[in-house]
């Protein structure tokens, strides 16, 4: 529960298949506040867990069922048997699963970074579920320099002695995130660690991740501007504005092809906006309501 937000959510799951057996995938459902007919799926980034939605899942259950996933090897979801795993065949394969489990026929789908790539190429296929798409920094091109910066760290922390110096962790690999108040941290803190027996912590994501990511890290940049171009769902394009990560010359070309898209630069935010404050999540909310599906 989300006691300052005064709206609770409940915990299912899911069992996604791999090639090493099934394995559970974790999901939040967080309660509409009426009979809400929309469903929105919220994806987050490659190293975070469904807890960066808990701002703004608060914000638009009122009017719509939200649905936060876990994905494989990320907060409260199984690891996989092998790291070979985790790719994006995997994770489309585990969140149409999902879709299916929420029986509805069209979905709304939020995604941050990875969670956008993932809804990139959800969008892109022949009767997709996905009837409007929010890409929260990121786009069909990223720099191969970027994704080798994720990959320096992604998976290496091993365990801290306690909270705090995982606070410094996250801080640190996590500076561009805006906005971020100290109860921000805080709550990240918690959502992001679990104590092990031997009363250290490490971090809710299985160090495969790192292992796989860094393996998949090629001598070229990732593009996908074919699968941008076969989206026909209107799309919200979310660009921090001091994002290392994705460009403004991405963004901009954007809008000169592929599907009916609309870009917004949020102020002071680099790779990632948070969703954190009120601003940011009206300029979803407003987007939604102003947007025929």
């Amino acid at each position: 529960m989300l006691k300052k937000m005064k709206t609770t959510y409940t915990r299912n799951h899911v069992k996604g298949l791999s090639f090493g057996g099934f394995h559970r995938v974790s999901y939040m459902e967080w309660d509409a506040q009426n009979d809400a007919e929309d469903t929105m799926v919220c994806v987050h980034g490659v190293t975070r867990n469904a807890h960066d939605f808990d701002f703004a899942a608060a914000r638009l259950s009122k009017t719509r069922r939200i649905i936060c996933p876990d994905v494989v090897g990320r907060g409260e979801s199984d690891h996989l048997v092998d790291s070979d795993g985790y790719d994006y065949l995997q994770y489309n394969s585990d969140m149409n699963v999902l879709l299916s489990r929420l029986d509805v026929p069209k979905v709304d789908w939020l995604g941050t970074s990875m969670g956008g790539i993932i809804g990139m190429i959800m969008a892109s296929m022949p009767q997709t579920p996905i009837r409007r798409l929010i890409l929260n920094d990121i786009g069909p091109f990223i720099a191969r320099d970027s994704l080798t910066k994720i990959g320096e760290y992604i998976g290496r922390s091993g365990e801290f002695r306690n909270q705090k110096e995982v606070r410094q962790y996250l801080q640190t690999n996590y500076a561009e995130f805006y906005p971020m108040t100290d109860d921000d941290w805080d709550e990240m803190v918690e959502h992001s660690c679990k104590r092990t027996s031997q009363g250290r912590y490490k971090l809710k994501m299985d160090p495969g991740v790192g292992v796989s990511f860094r393996d998949r890290i090629s001598l070229f940049d990732v593009d996908m501007w074919d699968t941008w171009d076969n989206i026909q769902c209107p799309v919200l394009i979310l660009r921090g504005a001091e994002s290392s990560f994705f460009t403004k010359e991405t963004a901009d070309k954007m809008l000169t092809r592929g599907p009916n898209a609309t870009l917004v630069e949020l102020e002071n935010s680099g790779h990632t906006p948070t969703l954190r404050n009120d601003d940011q999540v009206d300029v979803i909310e407003n987007w939604l309501n102003e947007t025929e599906a």
